[in-house]
This record gives structure tokens, sequence and C-alpha cells, in this order.
């Protein structure tokens, strides 16, 4: 009998538990996206208001997760045996959101890199230019960092100059949330191309993913919100005004 009620209550506790972890982890991902954001406000105040936005090429360090680094509130550590001596972001614990799966992930963030030719443009292009704050309204409706989508597809950022540097921003309709089940059917098409892939998570936190806006306030979104498409076909106007900067 006593087994029995330690058992039921066990069953009752166990899933009880398991949320809190969850909720947890979520509001430690917000922490760290207020700790960017803060980071990205004192770079802006320095550089005149510009922020970086594209991912920048191999021997031009213009990612964000570079650039903040010497405005972060814990001063990072130092690549070993680096002569003069350099900042290594993979040592940087707000760069890590602790729901990502794969614990090797040093960046679980991915930047808006998404332009557009004008505000009837929806499909958009990437763009490796920085953006300047003073020039655009309405930025706490425009999404800067979220959650890093996690899959075969995604690659790993563990050096420098990594495959998963270059695809650490979002910048096409192919790159918001997708279901599982979406996932199931277009994961094929994902292998060698990883830029095909989605990079937004998709359900980091409960449904969904956490949000640094361009104001530096943080959210959450629900992935269906997100989506690219409200259903097959069905463009979803409202969530690609998110990444626009220009609106």
């Amino acid at each position: 009998m006593v087994i029995s009620i330690i058992a039921i209550l066990m069953a009752i506790l166990i899933p009880v538990l398991r949320k809190a972890k969850e909720q947890g982890k979520a509001i430690i991902c917000m922490s760290n996206l207020r700790q960017i954001g803060l980071a990205a406000n004192f770079y802006a105040e320095a550089y005149n208001q510009f922020i970086p936005r594209g991912t920048g090429g191999q021997q031009d360090p213009t990612v964000w997760y570079q650039l903040f680094m010497p405005f972060l509130s814990v001063k990072p550590p130092k690549i070993p045996n680096s002569n003069p001596p350099k900042d290594d972001y993979r040592g940087v614990k707000i760069y890590r959101c602790p729901s990502y799966p794969d614990k090797e992930q040093t960046v679980c963030y991915v930047v808006n890199d998404w332009e557009f030719l004008n505000t009837s443009d929806y499909r958009g292009d990437t763009t490796e230019g920085p953006a300047k704050l003073t020039a655009y309204k309405r930025l706490s409706s425009t999404i800067y960092l979220c959650d890093n989508e996690n899959g075969f597809w995604r690659p790993i950022v563990k050096e420098e100059h990594d495959e998963g540097w270059y695809t650490s921003d979002v910048w096409r309709q192919k790159h918001l949330p997708l279901s599982d089940h979406e996932i199931q059917i277009h994961q094929s098409e994902w292998v060698g191309y990883e830029w095909n892939g989605p990079r937004v998570a998709h359900k980091r936190h409960r449904q969904g993913c956490n949000l640094l806006f361009a104001d530096w306030h943080v959210g959450y979104a629900d992935a269906k919100d997100i989506a690219a498409e409200i259903r097959p076909g069905a463009l979803n106007k409202d969530a690609i005004n998110l990444w626009r900067f220009k609106k």
C-alpha cells in the first residue's frame, strides 16, 4: 500500500519537477538574451548606433558574438596560447541556451540578417552590412536574435571559423520554424545543404522560442506565429514583418 502511494506521488511529482526545470532553463535563456541586449546597446553607443547584422567573411570578424565581447558585463576568457591574447567566445556562458540539446554548441542564438527591397517584398535576401538603429522605427517589433534550431542540418560552432559561423543568421523564409511533421517531410532536402533547413527553433521552450528585439527587450513567440506560412501556400506576412528593419 505504501509503495503504491509513493508510486502515485512520484508519477504526479516527476512531470511537475520536469516542467519546473524546463521553465528554469527558459528563464536563464531570457536572461542571456537580456545581457546580450545590454552588450549590443553598449556596442551601438560606441559605434554611432550601428549594430552588426551579417556573419561576415572568413577573415572579417563581424559576427555579433565576437564584436560584443568587449561590452559584456563578465569579462570573456582568453584563447589559450593566443599571441597577442584574444577573447574566446566559446567560454561566454550567456551565448549558450541551457535547453540546447547538443552541449557542444557554443552559440545557441541566430541573428537577423534579412534585408528587403521595400515593404511589399516578402522574399528578401542576406545582407552583410550593419544597421544604424536611428534610421529605423518600430524597433520593438523587429527581431534581432532568437533561439537557434538544432538538428543534423545545424552545424555546431566549436572553433572561430567553423562552418556553423556562416549559418548563424536568418535571411530567408525557409529559415523560419517548421513543425515536427514538416521537418520529417523535408529533412532529406537538407543533407549537405545546411543553409536550406530551418534556423529558428520551433520548440526550444514550450512550443516556441525566445527572442531579443532591436530595442533590446526580450520576448517569447509560439513557433506557429513566426512560421513562414499560416497554412500551406498562405504566407504569414506578420511573421516576416518581424524581421523587417524598414517597415
